[in-house]
């Protein structure tokens, strides 16, 4: 669409500050969310500096009357025109939809802004109100019987509700199978299937998400342990070596995020200069412009810096927690609700996460990096973490017995192990080595202390300077 500047970004940032003689940016527009802290002094070091000529076109106003026209004519035709089918089910089904659109529309043009707004903040609103159908759906779910809640299924999809074979990805792992003359690198070929470029664009996606190299590549490592440590519950789960560590890590994981990090890094040196459609006067610029309203309007580059307090270190873990727990439940969802993996249900949860997640990180770093400006967890944040919550509470209840079966012995005692370390060096880390450092540090200030003292204690029979210079003054003063 016609693009004028005002936005934030797509996997963007809250509006920094517009710098001296950027235009006549404020002329009939609202300060954007966070303008009282976007001033140049305010601004973080991290944030980039943006250039904005301020045009506010059709593009960029809000149409709430607008939308309750509309929705008005399309309630007031299906209520005076359309006769009502007597189709009980029919009418439930269309009912429920309508009701959500009329939320969806509600949400749209009213709900409160977050941190990003291009390619437009009407589209991050309608992901937040996604979220709280979305959650809304999942407790209707929690709080129906196992039979029940895999039978409503049938109603969005007829084909549903039936049990499925989990397809075991182990087996023979031989890459090379000099037993199959015909084709003896089968093994491989069968691996190649649609989730490896999934497993690709989902990486490179969760890189612009985190924005961090380490953070990735933990979360990637962690989830292949967790593959292996549960393949006893899930057959999905059941990979060859290979196809864990060169398919998945390496070649998947390991490229999506090294494109992801190129990607970052020339979004972090990129200049964030915006004008007005209408502004700019040749065709080509006007498509670039077009093209550009998809790309960030500033960038602010994540520095976690977990081992610099204990907060950030509890923050860091909490998010590498939840990542992994939403990881989980996309399988073992589909495995409890029934669904085949190449359901077109698990692709939309997927791209449903990939919408809400980078908000949702920006919403959380935001919170740990200015917890004065930012002072509570943000709405896309919170709603994520529920989310992810109540999915793993459906699982507990529809196949309570899956998750309990005991881990075999040596996976527990590495997990144990690992759990050991990560306490002993959070203890170590900002409890025993502050106590020391605090400790050397009060030692040092006694002999600094001791030292001045000694300094100034004694001129040569044991009396303090200062006094020799106080009775020098009188002796001066008498003889005066």
């Amino acid at each position: 669409g016609p693009g004028a500047a005002l936005g934030k970004a797509a996997l963007e940032e809250q509006q920094p500050p517009q710098p001296n003689g950027g235009g006549p940016a404020a002329a009939g527009r609202p300060p954007p969310p966070g303008a009282e802290r976007d001033s140049p002094g305010l601004r973080r070091s991290t944030e980039s500096e943006v250039y904005d000529d301020g045009t506010n076109t059709f593009f960029w106003r809000a149409h709430t009357l607008t939308v309750l026209f509309i929705l008005t004519c399309a309630l007031g035709y299906v209520t005076l025109l359309e006769e009502t089918p007597q189709d009980t089910a029919y009418n439930t089904k269309r009912g429920i939809v309508a009701s959500i659109l009329v939320f969806l529309c509600f949400g749209v043009t009213q709900a409160k802004d977050g941190p990003f707004s291009r390619p437009h903040p009407a589209y991050w609103r309608f992901w937040l109100c996604v979220s709280v159908v979305y959650e809304l759906f999942l407790i209707f779910i929690l709080f129906q019987t196992v039979q029940d809640g895999r039978q409503f299924m049938k109603y969005i999809d007829p084909h549903l509700g039936v049990p499925l074979p989990e397809r075991d990805y182990g087996g023979n792992c031989l890459i090379y199978d000099p037993g199959n003359e015909t084709d003896p690198f089968h093994n491989v070929w069968d691996k190649l299937d649609g989730f490896v470029p999934a497993h690709f664009f989902g990486w490179y996606l969760k890189t612009l998400m985190i924005r961090d190299w380490w953070m990735c590549m933990i979360i990637s490592v962690m989830f292949e342990f967790l593959e292996y440590s549960l393949e006893h519950q899930l057959p999905n789960f059941s990979e060859c070596w290979w196809d864990h560590w060169i398919m998945d890590v390496i070649l998947c994981n390991g490229l999506g995020i090294y494109c992801g990090m190129k990607t970052l890094s020339w979004l972090s040196l990129k200049t964030y200069k915006w004008q007005g459609l209408w502004n700019i006067p040749t065709y080509k610029g006007k498509m670039k412009r077009i093209v550009f309203q998809f790309t960030p309007y500033s960038w602010v580059k994540f520095e976690w810096k977990p081992a610099s307090s204990l907060r950030r270190w509890l923050a860091v873990c909490g998010i590498i927690f939840v990542f992994l727990l939403a990881e989980l439940n996309t399988f073992y969802l589909k495995f409890v609700l029934w669904m085949p993996p190449e359901h077109y249900l698990v692709l939309l949860r997927l791209v449903f996460f990939v919408n809400v997640g980078g908000v949702a990180m920006r919403e959380i770093y935001d919170f740990m990096d200015d917890p004065k400006f930012h002072k509570k967890l943000g709405q896309q944040a919170w709603l994520v973490a529920a989310i992810t919550a109540t999915e793993f509470l459906i699982v507990v209840k529809y196949d309570p017995y899956t998750l309990t079966l005991s881990l075999p012995f040596y996976i527990t005692q590495c997990w144990i192990l690992g759990i050991i370390l990560v306490l002993t060096w959070t203890a170590w880390r900002f409890f025993i080595r502050d106590i020391t450092l605090r400790y050397k540090e009060i030692r040092r200030q006694k002999q600094e202390h001791k030292y001045e003292k000694d300094k100034c204690l004694s001129n040569g029979d044991g009396h303090p300077s200062i006094l020799d210079e106080q009775d020098g003054n009188k002796l001066r003063e008498r003889k005066l």
